[in-house]
């Protein structure tokens, strides 16, 4: 059940077991992939474990989050942010929203690199508040693809080949090597475990970290499997733990 899609009875009468939140962000993905990118995969990862439920029960999923914390691509044209205390606290809010309906489980079903910090907040200030009375989880979609995982980048194999799975016309096919040769071969500029860098162009002239011309759609269909996967599991495991 998509909420936007459904009405206020159809909530009122449904058994639901958990919801998911997907949660994205609006901001630059290299010269080749849109800034809706993080929200995109977050909201079909979502999507497709929604379909995958075979309990008895239903996941819910809620409107998806579009802008996150993201300052860090703000040399780049387009991309918004917010500043992680509002991110908190439009999450935290919309999770005790769905609480006061009765759906207290929830996993914030996230896509952006730089929410993980907050979003991890955000569900242990909610689960320990009594007065919410509700159990939340951060999930991060390229943290439960395996092996894949190490490749992530930015606007590289992985999120190129999820674009190629999910919406190959959004993937500007003739700026991959544009992608690739402006692009980096790792996040940040690192010495002795710390990252000087806090902007991504920084380290990447046109905000593309991994090449992206390593990812096709038969890897996307690959990595959505897997995370989708991941997620029915997570979300099983916060219906079975509750508070």
């Amino acid at each position: 059940m998509h909420l936007s899609e459904a009405t206020w009875t159809d909530v009122r009468d449904a058994d639901i077991d958990a919801a998911l939140v997907p949660i994205g962000s609006t901001e630059q993905h290299g010269p080749h992939a849109p800034l809706g990118t993080d929200a995109l995969t977050a909201e079909t990862v979502a999507a497709a474990a929604s379909d995958r439920w075979s309990r008895e029960g239903t996941l819910l999923v809620a409107p998806p989050v579009h802008v996150g914390v993201a300052e860090e691509h703000r040399a780049f044209d387009g991309t918004l942010w917010v500043s992680p205390d509002t991110f908190r606290a439009y999450v935290r809010e919309t999770v005790e929203s769905l609480a006061h309906h009765g759906i207290d489980r929830v996993v914030l079903a996230n896509g952006h690199g730089g929410n993980v910090e907050a979003l991890a907040e955000v569900a242990r200030r909610v689960s320990r508040d009594a007065d919410t009375d509700a159990y939340a989880v951060s999930f991060t979609w390229f943290e439960a693809v395996g092996e894949h995982t190490s490749r992530m980048g930015h606007a590289g194999p992985l999120e190129t080949a999820m674009l190629r799975h999910l919406a190959p016309e959004l993937v500007r096919e003739d700026r991959i090597e544009e992608a690739r040769a402006g692009g980096s071969d790792r996040w940040g500029e690192w010495v002795r475990g710390v990252n000087l860098a806090h902007d991504s162009d920084e380290f990447s002239e046109n905000g593309t970290v991994g090449d992206p011309s390593a990812g096709d759609a038969e890897l996307g269909a690959e990595l959505l499997d897997r995370a989708s996967d991941a997620l029915v599991d997570v979300a099983g495991a916060v219906v079975d733990r509750g508070r």
